[in-house]
């Protein structure tokens, strides 16, 4: 245990997923959860390569007075993939920023009904939004789409990461939908 209010990292578990480990959907679930944990291992390495990213930035561009531009857009492409890599596998734990004032005063069963209400609005969002992202991918490749800098990366990276983040997210959503029945019923 720290001395820290009592909280001590190496104590906190990880909640599995809403979804019951057994038939289709927990099937889909196990699949979902394994791709999720290797998104968010590559997640973890993306952050990290950002970090070193930066830092040789400082260093060179301040004490090395090496000047470069390459290391904003690669550290960006970084935090992009990471984010939404990650997104998924942060939901199946629930993980993601709440607002959860309601659910100490509500009743169990209309905390139930408020919690697949958001996760139904969280769903259409995010399959707005990846729908969309896909749409970004898609005009990206075929127009050829760099960014304006003199290294000119492609384009098609950070929405690639946009549309795969996003899919893996409205299919978690997707499956957190279809299990609240079964959820209602325990």
């Amino acid at each position: 245990m720290s001395a820290h209010a009592g909280f001590d990292a190496a104590s906190v578990t990880t909640p599995a997923a809403d979804v019951p480990s057994g038939g289709a959907l927990g099937a889909v679930q196990t699949v979902l959860t394994t791709l999720n944990g290797v998104m968010a291992v590559a997640s973890s390495i993306a952050l990290g390569a950002a970090g070193g990213v930066l830092t040789w930035e400082v260093i060179g561009r301040y004490f090395l007075d090496i000047p470069s531009d390459w290391q904003d857009e690669l550290s960006t492409f970084l935090l992009i993939g990471a984010t939404f890599a990650s997104a998924a596998w942060t939901q199946a734990r629930r993980g993601h920023v709440a607002i959860d004032a309601l659910a100490h005063v509500l009743p169990p069963a209309l905390e139930g009904v408020r919690r697949v209400v958001a996760d139904v609005g969280a769903l259409l969002f995010c399959g707005y939004f990846g729908w969309k992202c896909f749409g970004l991918l898609l005009e990206a490749v075929a127009d050829g789409q760099t960014t304006p800098s003199a290294w000119g990366p492609p384009l098609w990276i950070p929405y690639g990461c946009m549309a795969a983040g996003m899919a893996l997210l409205t299919l978690q959503l997707l499956l957190q939908v279809l299990a609240a029945p079964q959820r209602f019923r325990a």
